[in-house]
């Protein structure tokens, strides 16, 4: 099984990568290899669960694969140790946190100065490139326009736009754009884990292309029920107290689901890290052993503070999205479009909604939604950006 088969409908990006791929082992090998063949950086784009992470690291596997005459078998140690995040070669930089401070990216940088150690390549993946702070972006930018002899950096971000990529960075990559898989790909793939077709086929297409989601709606009830909270919020907007009461909810929602995620991973890191400081450890030396230990649990802490405010952003814009994918049912029904539903489930409510708002209403419930998530990003109180949005939202009297 190739590395590759990981990237679900990207078989435009796959071709470009094996082609890449092939070239790295002429490269190695002191052959020459037609002009452009094969770059240092590549920017890989595309829409939340294209895959963006997955292809730089399918591809960092294939320049790794210890097979020369189909590099990406899968199968090899190489391949592994990098599907498995082990391999000495590859570096990963993401964040947990809203942003990529300046001293990660001057890690990342000494680290892609060292030449590779067991593999053919120093690889470098800067999974979150959209989330560099500008110290760190520009920290990043000469590594990235003089890197050292047989590094390869590939970055991974929503889009080419300024916001996400300095345009400075942006020209010295390869850009390969990822495209939202098709619902029918996708489905593939629950039904390959074991779901059966009903499943797989309602889950592809609730999770709009993401693949991740997909399977977590398909596993999680709770996932089920937050989501059919937030398609249920349109068709209930008939007044301002039920507009700050949805407000409400989507953010005590949100909340919750961050917070649940945050127990679990806070309660092992902090175990993990008392554990190998020895705090708690009796016997002696042990009191000694555990003096000065206040400051790295103080860094953990606020490293699971800021992970816990972006999964709460996370949960409230990826709310945001199946908002505007239900007001695009709303239009596709006005327009009477054979196209098919992003939610068919919730097709009544869709109804109800095309029956009272005309389509300039819909399309103007649109950009609010795009408002929100711009003012969330823009870190503005989500109470104050979630309030503004139900009420633009409100049904017409």
């Amino acid at each position: 099984m190739s590395v590759f088969d990981r990237l679900v409908g990207q078989d435009e990006t796959v071709r470009v990568l094996q082609t890449a791929a092939r070239a790295a082992v002429s490269v190695a090998a002191g052959q020459e290899v037609p002009a452009g063949a094969l770059t240092h950086a590549w920017l890989f784009t595309g829409p939340a669960g294209s895959g963006r992470s997955v292809a730089a690291q399918a591809f960092a596997a294939a320049l790794q694969c210890e097979r020369t005459d189909d590099p990406g078998c899968g199968q090899c140690q190489a391949c592994r140790m990098v599907l498995h995040s082990g391999h000495p070669d590859v570096a990963v930089l993401a964040t947990e946190g809203l942003s990529i401070s300046v001293s990660q990216a001057r890690g990342l940088v000494r680290k892609a100065s060292s030449r590779a150690m067991v593999g053919r390549w120093s690889v470098v993946i800067v999974e979150d490139a959209d989330r560099l702070s500008e110290q760190a972006s520009n920290a990043l930018l000469k590594a990235v326009e003089e890197p050292a002899p047989g590094t390869i950096f590939m970055l991974c971000a929503p889009s080419t736009h300024p916001d996400d990529v300095s345009v400075t960075i942006r020209s010295r990559c390869r850009h390969l754009t990822l495209r939202t898989p098709p619902t029918a790909a996708v489905a593939d793939v629950l039904r390959a884990d074991g779901l059966d077709a009903d499943t797989a086929d309602w889950a592809a297409a609730a999770g709009q292309g993401h693949i991740g989601r997909s399977k977590r709606l398909a596993r999680d009830q709770a996932a089920r029920d937050h989501r059919a909270a937030v398609l249920a919020i349109p068709a209930s907007l008939t007044s301002l107290q039920k507009c700050l009461a949805a407000a409400e909810h989507l953010i005590a929602s949100a909340k919750a689901e961050a917070d649940a995620i945050s127990a679990e991973l806070d309660g092992q890191e902090t175990s993990t890290l008392e554990a190998s400081l020895g705090i708690g450890a009796t016997g002696r030396g042990a009191a000694a052993a555990a003096r000065g230990t206040a400051g790295q649990l103080k860094d953990l802490a606020e490293r699971q503070k800021k992970r816990n405010t972006r999964n709460n952003r996370d949960f409230l814009d990826r709310a945001l999205v199946d908002l505007a994918a239900f007001y695009r049912d709303v239009l596709l029904l006005q327009a009477r479009a054979e196209v098919p539903a992003a939610h068919p489930d919730f097709a009544d409510d869709a109804v109800a909604v095309s029956l009272c708002v005309p389509p300039a209403g819909v399309l103007q419930r649109i950009d609010a939604i795009l408002a929100c998530r711009t003012a969330l990003e823009q870190n503005v109180k989500p109470q104050i950006a979630i309030e503004a949005l139900t009420a633009a939202l409100r049904l017409p009297a």
